[in-house]
């Protein structure tokens, strides 16, 4: 009987030992496969970029196949959601950066990583490209420390709470996950590849 109880005891532990072994492993490999499709889409939209530089008669398109163009930049919308940091790291992968934005936002809700942070120096918020914020919206950056003890210390554009129409930005933490903008220069003929 006490053999008996040991080894279920054994068993019982194996079997939820390996319960959380292979959740764990469901976790890495859903973000391995995520890995490997930011991959493929980059590698993708480089092949696109390389048969037309090759075979197309004619100027090639100013942004690649999942790029918006508008104001001489092209722009990706990410629906994966991800940190500031891997949303950063993913723009500079398809060799732009998170957006800057220079003045109050006209854009459609929903919540966006932009390239603003003060992670380098509290207080000091600077864009990507290394220039000032020039204006907050009413009563931010609050830094609040509800949800993260280190405080916010990126930014995510969004709609006003009660003004569907006011579009702003508000400081947030930067663990936290959110869709991103992706902002580089359009192609030109001279710049082609």
């Amino acid at each position: 009987p006490i053999l008996v109880r040991h080894n279920l005891r054994l068993t019982n532990f194996l079997f939820v030992l390996s319960f959380f072994i292979s959740v764990f492993d469901n976790k890495r490999t859903k973000e391995d496969l995520r890995r490997l499709k930011m991959k493929f889409e980059v590698g993708n939209q480089s092949l696109s970029v390389l048969f037309c530089n090759l075979f197309k008669d004619g100027p090639c398109p100013k942004c690649e196949a999942g790029w918006e163009h508008h104001g001489g930049k092209c722009y990706n919308f990410t629906t994966n959601k991800s940190s500031w940091e891997e949303s950063r790291c993913f723009c500079q992968s398809q060799g732009g950066d998170l957006r800057r934005l220079k003045d109050v936002m006209n854009e459609a809700e929903d919540k966006f990583w932009i390239g603003l942070t003060d992670s380098e120096e509290e207080g000091r918020w600077l864009w990507v490209d290394g220039s000032p914020l020039k204006f907050w919206n009413y009563k931010e950056p609050d830094n609040w420390t509800g949800k993260d003890p280190n405080g916010e210390d990126c930014v995510r554009m969004g709609e006003k709470v009660g003004a569907p129409d006011l579009k702003c930005w508000f400081d947030k933490s930067c663990k936290v996950p959110h869709k991103s903008i992706c902002e580089k220069p359009e192609k030109t003929d001279a710049t082609k590849s």
